[in-house]
């Protein structure tokens, strides 16, 4: 009786040992990839061109993994379509930490709606690393329109007889998105007027109302007083602009519109070198030198890891697509 328990035992304790074991090597196997990673260089892919905000935040991490790595990590820009290809690139992309990939959030969460084939699926293709820095946008007027507040622009824009418009850097970019939004809160009219580079010409000029950009290009001619700044897209205040109101606080709770900045990997990318790369981009944000620098290039720190990113993912693309369907906004526009 008791060595047939014995037999009955070692059974049990074998199969569940063998039934463990497939986890027990993937994790062994993970943990082998991600101590010796990475063992040759890197490619990080960016959705634009050279010299583009997304291109040269993505440059910065480039050369500070280099440096703490000890091999080579090169920034791949793989431009059209607003970053879709490039993110399309990185989906199809073998799942073993060297092809990764530093988007905006335009391309992730905005696009994919906008298409009528989107190029890949952002949640099941794709999976989040870090998100490292965020980019609220100003919206500035004209110095000749006579308002200084959110308020004030919604009660002057809702005179019939008043025609006005906004620039944007293109459209179905978030700084376009995010005046749909308050277009749909506020109950206003605004023309939406797309721009492949630079409008302040325009804007300045007065042949524009006004303007939605990110922090980084507009915030210059904020401060030397060319456009008046009324508020900041973010949620809360900006710190790198903190005497500018949020639209929210203005009397739109809950409206945020920024453009943030992620690294993504292939879905199938190990856990333990997803963790590697998110513990360095840590490190770069809090490091004292790298956050001055990103100020001055008008970025919040972020830092928000691989779980919130895609819980944010998804209630940004359902946010936004309800927004894209109530303005009417196709890809042609």
């Amino acid at each position: 009786m008791l060595k047939t328990m014995l037999r009955t035992s070692s059974a049990m304790i074998g199969g569940v040992v063998l039934a463990l074991s497939p986890f027990t090597v993937r994790a062994q196997t993970d943990g082998a990839a991600a101590s010796s990673y990475p063992a040759k260089s890197v490619r990080l892919v960016v959705g634009f061109t050279p010299g583009s905000a997304t291109d040269v935040t993505a440059r910065i991490f480039a050369q500070k993994y280099s440096e703490a790595w000890g091999v080579t990590v090169v920034v791949d820009n793989v431009p059209g379509i607003g970053g879709a290809v490039g993110v399309s690139r990185v989906a199809k992309s073998p799942p073993d930490g060297y092809t990764l990939m530093f988007s905006g959030n335009g391309a992730l969460t905005i696009l994919p709606t906008l298409q009528s084939k989107p190029l890949y699926d952002v949640v099941r293709d794709l999976v989040p690393i870090s998100m490292v820095l965020a980019m609220p946008s100003i919206l500035a007027v004209n110095n000749e329109v006579p308002v200084k507040t959110m308020q004030e622009l919604v009660a002057y824009a809702k005179v019939p007889s008043r025609k006005l418009s906004y620039a944007s850097p293109g459209a179905g970019t978030p700084q376009h998105i995010a005046g749909e939004l308050l277009k749909g809160l506020a109950g206003i009219d605004i023309a939406h007027i797309p721009y492949k580079g630079a409008v302040f010409t325009d804007v300045i000029g007065g042949r524009v109302t006004m303007t939605i950009q990110n922090t980084g290009s507009i915030l210059p001619v904020v401060r030397d007083g060319r456009l008046r700044g009324l508020a900041v897209t973010s949620l809360k205040r900006s710190p790198n602009v903190p005497d500018l109101p949020t639209i929210a606080e203005s009397g739109y709770p809950g409206f945020e519109a920024v453009s943030w900045f992620a690294l993504l990997a292939p879905t199938g990318t190990p856990a333990a070198i997803r963790n590697k790369v998110h513990q360095e981009s840590m490190k770069i944000i809090a490091n004292s030198e790298m956050r001055g620098r990103f100020a001055q290039m008008g970025l919040d720190i972020d830092g928000k890891g691989s779980d919130e990113v895609v819980t944010i993912i998804r209630q940004d693309i359902d946010k936004w697509a309800k927004v894209i369907k109530d303005a009417g906004i196709t890809m042609s526009e």
